[in-house]
C-alpha cells in the first residue's frame, strides 16, 4: 500500500502528520497548516516538518490492490483495511527518518490517528483528534456506506456523497457560504468513485477503539465544532473528560459556528490548538 504524501515544509524536529477527511483529501489543510506555520513563525519556533498524506484511493494516493487490505466480510466491509492504512502510513512516516510523529486526524483521517496509536504507540508523539469518534459504526451506519460504496462503484459517480459540499439546517455561517460550496464540490468532484468506495469499505469494517481512551500517555488535543452533527461537543467533551481522568494531558476546543469540517471552516483556530500540542509535547520532550 503505497502512500502519497504532501510536504507543506521541511524541517527539524518531530513532523507534523495532518490526515485528511472523508470524502476529501490533503488539500482540506490547506489553509491550517499555512495558518499554523505562520503562527509558529511569529512565536519564533524552529522550523518542523508538516505533512499531509493523502488515503489510498484520495487525491493522489493509489488505489490499493485486494491483497494488501485483507479479506472482505460478507457485507463488503474491510476489517483489516485500516490497521493495513496505518501501517503504511507509519511506514512512510518512518522511511523520512522519523522516529515518532504528531499525528493529527480530522473525521475519519481520526481513525487512521488513533489506529497509529493503537497499533504503534511508539510512533506517537503527540495526537490531535478533531471531529471524530473511537467508536465503530453501529449497524445502520456501516449498511448506508456499504450502500454508498456499492453505488459509487457500479454507476462510477460521486453523487452519493456530493451532500458534503450541501448546506443543511443548523450547518455554520462558514459551510453556508457560496465560497465553502463551490470549494467542497471541486474537491469531492475531483475524486475517484473508486477510492470513495474503498475508504467507505474501510470505514465500515474498522474495529471499535474505545479502549485507547485508557492507554494514551502522550499530549492530546481534542477539537470540536458547536454545529457538528456527528461529533459536536457534547459528544467529544467527555471523551476528553475520559482521558483526563485517565491520567492524559489533554485540552479540549469547541469552535464556536463551526461545523464538521473545524480545518477548513476555522483554520486558525484549529491551527492555534495545534500549536499548543507541539509546546506541550516539546515540554514533555
Amino acid at each position: 500500500m503505497n502512500i502519497a504524501n504532501t510536504v507543506y515544509r521541511q524541517g527539524e524536529g518531530l513532523p507534523l502528520v495532518l490526515v485528511h477527511a472523508f470524502p476529501v483529501d490533503h488539500r482540506m489543510w490547506d489553509r491550517c497548516a499555512a495558518s499554523l506555520m505562520a503562527q509558529a513563525d511569529r512565536a519564533g519556533m524552529t522550523p518542523f516538518p508538516v505533512y499531509a498524506p493523502d488515503m489510498p484511493g484520495a487525491g493522489d494516493c493509489p488505489l490499493p490492490g485486494p491483497a494488501s487490505c485483507g479479506p472482505a466480510d460478507s457485507d463488503g466491509a474491510l476489517p483489516g483495511a485500516l490497521d493495513a492504512m496505518a501501517r503504511a502510513f507509519v511506514d512512510m512516516i518512518a522511511a523520512t527518518g522519523a522516529q515518532k510523529a504528531i499525528w493529527v486526524g480530522l473525521s475519519m483521517g481520526g481513525y487512521l490517528v488513533e489506529a497509529v496509536a493503537r497499533l504503534y504507540p511508539q510512533m506517537v508523539a503527540g495526537l490531535a483528534l478533531c471531529d471524530t469518534t473511537m467508536m465503530a459504526d453501529r449497524p445502520a451506519s456501516r449498511a448506508k456506506r456499504l450502500h454508498i460504496a456499492q453505488t459509487c462503484e457500479v454507476e462510477g459517480t460521486l453523487d452519493p456523497v456530493m451532500h458534503f459540499a450541501r448546506p443543511q439546517e443548523g450547518d455554520s455561517t462558514v459551510k453556508r457560504s457560496p465560497a465553502f460550496v463551490q470549494t467542497m464540490t471541486e474537491w469531492i468532484q475531483s475524486q475517484d468513485p473508486r477510492g470513495i468506495a474503498w475508504r467507505e469499505r474501510m470505514a465500515a469494517g474498522r474495529p471499535d477503539q474505545s479502549d485507547l481512551v485508557g492507554r494514551i500517555r502522550v499530549p492530546v488535543a481534542l477539537v470540536s465544532g458547536r454545529c457538528d452533527p456527528s461529533s459536536p461537543p457534547r459528544v467529544m467533551e467527555p471523551l476528553a473528560q475520559a482521558m483526563r481522568q485517565a491520567g492524559t494531558d489533554v485540552t479540549f476546543t469547541a469552535i464556536d459556528d463551526c461545523g464538521h469540517f473545524s480545518a477548513v471552516e476555522h483554520p486558525d483556530q484549529v491551527a492555534a490548538a495545534l500549536l499548543d500540542l507541539i509546546g506541550r509535547v516539546g515540554r514533555q520532550s
